[in-house]
C-alpha cells in the first residue's frame, strides 16, 4: 500500500488498522475484478500470473549461530502507560551472518494478562503497514476485548526498520510536505519528469539516510524476529492476530515455521502469491468498489456533493473537482495548499471505514466551496503528519518493505502509460493517480531479496483467515486464494463495508474469532457474517 501510495487510517476518524498500497507489494486482477466484492477464478490467484514457487519451511533446529538471540533475557520495565511493560529485545541484522556488532534492537511491549481464568499464553499483533507501529497499536486499541485480555499477555513488537525499532527514515519533514504535493497525474512530460525526480530523491533519501538497515527490512527477516520473540517469552506455539499487511506477515511465518503454529488470526488478508501489478490493480478496483458504496450511500442524504443520481455521475463530479485542484489549489486558512494529490489522498483515506463517510461528505462540500482544510486534515492523517509538521516513518518503512519484498511494478514511466488504460478501467476515479504511484520501487536502491510465492504451511494447526466482501485495500479474492493456499485455514467472510472485520460491529465476526482464540476451535468451513 504517493510514490508509495500510502493506503492507511489513524486517528479518531478512522479505523487503526491498514495497508499501504505501493508499486512494490501492489498490483491487479483483470480491470475491475474486484469491483462487485465477488471473487474471480475461484477467488485464487489462477491465470492472474500468479505465482507457482511455495515459501518453504526453515530447519525446526535453531542453529549454533542464532542460539545466543534464542536464549536471550528480557529486562521488562514500565513505560509510561498504565498496565504495560516494554523492553528492546536482540536480533541479527543479517540472519546469514549474525554477529553482535551489527545486532538491532527490537522495540517489544506487552499487558499481562489480567484473568479470569488460566492464562493461554502471549498473543501478538500487528495492525499492518507495512510500517505500522505494533506498540502504539497494542497500547491504544489491543486491550479488547476483555474475555481475550484476560486469558493471554497481549505483545506487540514493532517490526524491524518501523517506529521504535531501529527505523528507517528517508527526508526531513519540509522535503516531505513537498514530496506530497507532487502531482501524481502528470499532463505532460515536464510533470512526469517531476514526479520520477520526486521519487528518485526519496528513494536517495533513504539510502542515505537508513544505509544498511535498508537492505534487511523484509517480511521474512521480521517473521524471523517474530519466532525469536516467541522463543525468548517462553511460548512453544505462536498465537498472533494480524491485519491487512499483517496477514502478510502471519502468513509468512507459518510457511516458514509450521510446526510452532499456534492460533493465527489473518484479518484482511494478502495474496502472496500475485505480482506487484497484479495486486496494484485489484486494489484500484477495490477503491473503485469503497467509492461506489460511498456514492449510493452519499445519493441517499440530503447533504451529498456529489449529487443525488448514479455511482458514475459521482466519480464525475469528484475527478472534476480533483482537476479543478489540480489547476488552483484551494486555501487551508494554513500557508499549505490542497493540491490534487492531497485531496485524493485524504478521500481514498476515508474509504477505509463507513464510519468517515459522513465526515468526508463535509469536506468535500467545503473543497467545492473552495476550502481545504478538511480534505487536508485528511490527508495528514494518511500520511502520519502531524499538527507540528512532522511526520513518523510509517511513510517510510513502507516502501522499504514493499521494495525489498517484491519486485516492482513497473520500470520507468513508459510501462506506467501502456497500463494507464487498465487501471482508469479498474477505477476512473483512483486509476491513474494509483497507477503512476506503483511507479515508485523502479528507483528504489536496493534490489528486491524476495518473489511472489504460494504459502501452503504444511502441517501447521488450524488457521483462520478473514476477508472482507467490500474491503478496499485487501479485497476479497485475497483471503479467498490465501485460504485455498494454507493447508490448515479455514475462511471467515464478513460481508460488508471497509478495510478488516475484527472489532468493526459484527458481534458474529467477533465472537467467531474470540472463540478461536479462547478455545482453538475455528468457524465452520465458509461461514458467512454481516
Amino acid at each position: 500500500m504517493a510514490t508509495c501510495r500510502l493506503l492507511r487510517t489513524a486517528g479518531t476518524v478512522l479505523t487503526a488498522t491498514a495497508l499501504l498500497v505501493s508499486g512494490c507489494s501492489s498490483g491487479g486482477s483483470a480491470p475491475g475484478a474486484a469491483a462487485s466484492g465477488q471473487p474471480t477464478d475461484g477467488g485464487t490467484g489462477a491465470g492472474r500470473g500468479a505465482a507457482t514457487a511455495t515459501l518453504k519451511p526453515l530447519p525446526a533446529t535453531v542453529p549454533a549461530g542464532l542460539r545466543p538471540y534464542y536464549d536471550q533475557k528480557l529486562t521488562w520495565r514500565e513505560c509510561g502507560i498504565v498496565g504495560f511493560e516494554c523492553t528492546t529485545m536482540k536480533a541479527p541484522l543479517d540472519y546469514r551472518n549474525p554477529g553482535a556488532a551489527t545486532d538491532l534492537k527490537l522495540a517489544v511491549s506487552r499487558k499481562k494478562a489480567t484473568g479470569p481464568g488460566g492464562r493461554l499464553g502471549s498473543l501478538m499483533v500487528n495492525p499492518g503497514g507495512p510500517g505500522g507501529s505494533a506498540i502504539d497499536y497494542l497500547q491504544q486499541y489491543a486491550p479488547q476485548p476483555d474475555a481475550v485480555r484476560a486469558r493471554y499477555d497481549m505483545v506487540a513488537m514493532d517490526p524491524r526498520g518501523v517506529a521504535r525499532s531501529e527505523p528507517v527514515t528517508c527526508l526531513s519533514s519540509a522535503r516531505m510536505d513537498d514530496y506530497t504535493r507532487v502531482d501524481q497525474t502528470p499532463d505532460s512530460d515536464a510533470e512526469t519528469d517531476r514526479l520520477v525526480a520526486a521519487q528518485r530523491g526519496f528513494a536517495q533519501g533513504c539510502r542515505a539516510r537508513s544505509g544498511a538497515r535498508l537492505g534487511h527490512v523484509s517480511t521474512v527477516e521480521s517473521a524471523r524476529d517474530m519466532d525469536v520473540l516467541r522463543a525468548v517469552l517462553g511460548d512453544d506455539k505462536l498465537t498472533y492476530v494480524g491485519a491487512s499487511y499483517g496477514t502478510f506477515l502471519g502468513a509468512t511465518y507459518a510457511g516458514l515455521f509450521p510446526s510452532r503454529v499456534g492460533r493465527l488470526v489473518l484479518d484482511g488478508a494478502m495474496d502472496p502469491s500475485l505480482p506487484a501489478r497484479t495486486m496494484n490493480l485489484d486494489q484500484t478496483a477495490g477503491f473503485n468498489t469503497a467509492f461506489t458504496a460511498f456514492a449510493k450511500d452519499c445519493a441517499h442524504k440530503r447533504d451529498c456533493p456529489l449529487g443525488t443520481g448514479s455511482p458514475e455521475e459521482a466519480g464525475r463530479r469528484l475527478s472534476d473537482l480533483f482537476k479543478k485542484l489540480d489547476a488552483h489549489p484551494a486555501p487551508t486558512g494554513s500557508p499549505r495548499t490542497l493540491t490534487e494529490s492531497l485531496a485524493t489522498s485524504g478521500v481514498t483515506a476515508a474509504m477505509y471505514d463507513e464510519g468517515a463517510w459522513p465526515v468526508l461528505r463535509e469536506y468535500l462540500a467545503q473543497a467545492q466551496k473552495g476550502d481545504g482544510h478538511g480534505l487536508l486534515a485528511l490527508s495528514d492523517s494518511y500520511y502520519e503528519r502531524d499538527p507540528d509538521g512532522t511526520y513518523a516513518n510509517q511513510m517510510f518503512a513502507n516502501p522499504a518493505v514493499n521494495c525489498l519484498d517484491v519486485p516492482g511494478s513497473f520500470s520507468g514511466p513508459d510501462e506506467v502509460r501502456a497500463a494507464l488504460p487498465a487501471f482508469r478501467k479498474a477505477s476512473p476515479v483512483f486509476g491513474e493517480s494509483f497507477a503512476w504511484a506503483a511507479l515508485n520501487c523502479a528507483y528504489w536502491p536496493v534490489k528486491p531479496t524476495g518473489e511472489p510465492h504460494r504459502i501452503t504451511a504444511e502441517g501447521a494447526a488450524p488457521i483462520l483467515v478473514v476477508g472482507t466482501t467490500r474491503d478496499p485495500a485487501t479485497p476479497y479474492p485475497w483471503a479467498r486464494s490465501l485460504a485455498s493456499q494454507l493447508s490448515s485455514a479455514t475462511l471467515l467472510t464478513y460481508e460488508g463495508d471497509g478495510h478488516t472485520a475484527y472489532g468493526r460491529g459484527s458481534d458474529c465476526v467477533d465472537t467467531a474469532i474470540n472463540t478461536y482464540l479462547l478455545d482453538g476451535t475455528p468457524p465452520p468451513a465458509d461461514k458467512h457474517c454481516s
